[in-house]
């Protein structure tokens, strides 16, 4: 079964399909290292970002940590849950949080946002406003999966060309809508490093049979947010394996150069 084949579903079936997900991504064919550093240290000092991903929740998505490593300020991306495994990386990296981003506001994703800004009084950036219709349902989602979440407010909405930073790091945002529509992707130029959460996973990408997905949109959105940041940039995808972009233009079975029919 394809992203695309799969139909529209309203909010009431949403525990269903997220059921589904699992066994849709095949989760097992992704083997996982908990706490992976992103790149080596001589990377980080060439480019002045750090960075760990940390698999959280039952659905294993990839929190990151970034910080910049001239000033260890750091953000936490997309803080699902398990915040004690969270704070742990932190800790072990001596970095000092900052702020949250953001990519989308699906439970997976922002379950934790409300709890983590709260305890330690961090600023809230992202997602794109489209996504006030995932932050309001939070937490009747995460009564459907034992994940204690509630919905929050940011303190910055972010949209396409805005950028947001770490430290004295500068990564710019582009809106990515199709997997929700108010979905956001993070970019450091520097170190050719992309968060892009749920829009493109190493061979896949993301689901658009959730409420305001569109599977259209979503594509365009991957080949005219993405593609034209380059084929050598690292993205951090929101379950699974890190890869490149170019290395996805030329094997996902969705948006590779000769899928599309650009070859």
């Amino acid at each position: 079964m394809t992203a695309r084949c799969l139909n529209q579903i309203t909010w009431g079936s949403f525990s269903k399909v997220l059921l589904r997900f699992l066994a849709f991504q095949d989760l097992r064919a992704w083997p996982l290292v908990r706490y992976s550093p992103l790149m080596s240290e001589e990377q980080h000092s060439d480019t002045g970002l750090g960075g760990m991903v940390v698999p959280v929740t039952p659905l294993q998505q990839n929190c990151s940590i970034l910080w910049c490593t001239k000033t260890n300020k750091a953000a936490v991306v997309d803080p699902g849950g398990d915040l004690e495994n969270i704070l742990g990386v932190v800790e072990q990296n001596s970095v000092e949080l900052e702020k949250i981003l953001v990519t989308h506001a699906h439970i997976d994703h922002a379950g934790g946002v409300a709890e983590l800004a709260e305890r330690f009084e961090l600023p809230v950036e992202g997602p794109h406003p489209e996504d006030q219709f995932w932050i309001d349902r939070l937490e009747e989602a995460g009564g459907k999966y034992g994940i204690s979440a509630r919905s929050f407010v940011p303190e910055r909405w972010l949209n396409g060309n805005d950028t947001v930073t770490i430290g004295e790091q500068m990564l710019e945002v582009r809106h990515c809508p199709g997997h929700t529509p108010g979905h956001v992707i993070f970019y450091h130029e520097p170190s050719q490093l992309a968060a892009v959460g749920d829009v493109l996973f190493q061979g896949s990408i993301g689901r658009s049979d959730f409420p305001r997905g569109n599977y259209d949109q979503l594509v365009e959105s991957i080949v005219s947010q993405l593609w034209p940041l380059g084929d050598d940039v690292t993205f951090i995808p929101g379950h699974g394996q890190l890869s490149t972009f170019g290395h996805e233009r030329k094997t996902n079975p969705f948006v590779s150069d000769l899928a599309l029919g650009r070859v």
